[in-house]
């Protein structure tokens, strides 16, 4: 045998080995490849199923989607709407606004002018009845004047009456005289000269008819009621007085105010106050004169 031979021979051994080898690792992890394949088709097949079911999924959640925002849609065109609503109800609430601050404007310039109007109004009728005041002041000085006058008038008047009763007694008296010289001259063939009066004549001033005569009546303030303005005093029909009388409230020599008499009793009378320089108290003096 030569020795090529021997190395074919070798080589063969030498590769049947291996290929043996081959052999029994192909033998050995052919069941191990099959138990993987299994594996892997039943992970594809569990993959495929949760794939179908997420692409189910994912497609309802596709149509809740298209659900949502076809609702989202008709309510934003619904909001779009009531936006433009809105900015028109706000554009006439603008214009309505603008217009009530323009009238608060304009009645603030009214009420300014009618508050001075008022200031003046006030300042006139606090000058006026100041003026009032003075002027009843002076028509009451003036009224007492006019009472002293005419009180002095009427003594006047009185002593008057008296010159004139004398005057008629001496003119019975000169008519007797002149009657009894006539009477002692007529035997004689003489009458008495007429007399001349040295001064020329004056009429003479006679009383009128309807003499005013003053009732004087006095009493006492009796109670008083501030609040209401009224007053009551301490004379009533008996005394002479009468419904709508005046009677003056004094103070020693002071003027306090006027009462009206509005209601008589047969003792007691009640007024109204009036002209009040001074508020009256319980006691104070009343007259019908000053």
């Amino acid at each position: 045998m030569s020795a090529l031979t021997k190395i074919l021979i070798v080589l063969l051994t030498i590769s049947s080995i291996f290929l043996c080898g081959i052999v029994v690792t192909y033998v050995a992890n052919a069941d191990n490849y099959r138990q993987k394949y299994n594996d892997l088709k039943a992970d594809r097949d569990s993959l495929s199923r949760k794939a179908k079911d997420l692409t189910k999924q994912v497609n309802e959640k596709i149509s809740e989607k298209r659900l949502l925002e076809d609702r989202l849609s008709s309510e934003v065109v619904s909001l779009k709407a009531e936006i433009r609503k809105l900015e028109g109800d706000l554009k006439n609430v603008d214009r309505e606004r603008a217009g009530l601050v323009q009238k608060v404007n304009s009645w603030a310039s009214i009420v300014q002018d009618f508050s001075q109007t008022n200031d003046k109004q006030l300042q006139l009728l606090k000058d006026t009845r100041e003026e009032l005041n003075k002027v009843q002041a002076e028509q009451i000085r003036e009224r007492k004047e006019l009472n002293e006058t005419t009180a002095s008038l009427i003594e006047k008047m009185a002593i008057i009456e008296t010159l004139e009763a004398e005057r008629k007694r001496l003119l019975e008296e000169k008519t007797e005289l002149q009657s009894r010289l006539d009477q002692l001259l007529q035997p004689f063939g003489k009458v008495a000269a007429a007399p001349v009066p040295v001064t020329p004549p004056r009429d003479i001033a006679r009383p009128a008819t309807d003499t005013i005569r003053d009732i004087a009546l006095r009493g006492l303030i009796a109670d008083v009621d501030l609040k209401n303005s009224m007053a009551s005093i301490s004379i009533g029909r008996a005394d002479g007085v009468k419904e709508g009388m005046k009677f003056y409230v004094t103070r020693g020599d002071d003027f306090l105010c006027e009462i009206l008499i509005i209601d008589v009793e047969a003792e007691e009378a009640v007024g109204v106050l009036e002209l009040v320089q001074q508020q009256p108290r319980v006691g104070d003096n009343v007259s019908t004169n000053l």
